[in-house]
Order: C-alpha cells, then structure tokens, then sequence
C-alpha cells in the first residue's frame, strides 16, 4: 500500500486509475465533487439504471461501494441531507478494497473523501485509509486543489 497526496484535478489522474468518492444512498449526487461527477460521467444516471433503489425504499447500498465504469461510488449515508459516519465509510472503503483485489484494480485516486460537506475529519479517515489497504499493493493518489 502506498497513499500519497498531489496537488491535482482529480478528473485529469492518468489513465489507468480508479476513482472514488462519497455518496449518499438516495443517489441526489447534487453537491460537491459528486456533482462533478454527474456533470462528467452521467453518473446519477448510471447508478440509477445499474443499481436501482428497491420499490418502496427511499435509499439503497449504504456502507458498499458501487463501481460503475471506473469509479468506486461509496455510499456513506442514507440521505443526501445527512452526514455519515466513520462505520459507514469503513465498510464502503472494505467493500472497495475487496473489489479491487478481486479485480486486480492497483491503482485508485479520490479525493480527501468525506472531508468536504461530509465534516468528517481528514486524519481519522487517512488512518481508516491505512488500515484498510494495510495489506495490499494498491496505490492510493489523494488529489487536493
């Protein structure tokens, strides 16, 4: 595992990473760096048609990470309105990490995730970052403006 820091536009990492970044379960995806997302990869439209919320239910996937093309969507809280928690982005960051040694994926980039609206705090999630990759060969690019 390696975890470093650039100062860069996430959405011009070269080619051969994986992106990743926090949503919420509702997929509102209509603030912050999600809704980069949207704008550049039609990503609420994507998760709604690969990954549909159940008949009856307000929000879906809470704690998973969703992968749709190459970017990891992990969903962090139900709602778009409320804040998650550090369990909720463990689990999502597990789930990421599973899926990439299941896909041989080495390579992610994303920003300080959760750190933004979210308010969560920076040094609790890099360790969480550290934990959870501890044992693996990935590449983790954090990219800040």
């Amino acid at each position: 595992m390696n975890i470093r820091e650039e100062q860069k536009d996430l959405f011009v990492v070269p080619q051969g990473y994986y992106l990743a970044h926090c949503i919420s379960g509702d997929y509102a995806l209509g603030a912050g760096i999600a809704k980069q997302f949207v704008d550049v990869y039609n990503m609420r439209y994507k998760l709604h048609s690969q990954y549909p919320i159940p008949d009856g239910e307000k929000y879906a996937h809470v704690g998973k990470a969703i992968l749709v093309d190459n970017v990891f969507n992990l969903v962090t809280k139900p709602r778009c309105f409320q804040k998650p928690t550090y369990e909720t982005l463990y689990d999502a960051l597990v789930d990421m990490r599973d899926y990439c040694e299941e896909y041989d994926i080495v390579k992610i980039a994303m920003p300080r995730i959760g750190c933004g609206l979210d308010r969560l705090e920076w040094d609790k999630v890099y360790d969480m970052l550290e934990t959870v990759f501890y044992t693996t060969d990935i590449e983790i690019l954090i990219c800040t403006l």
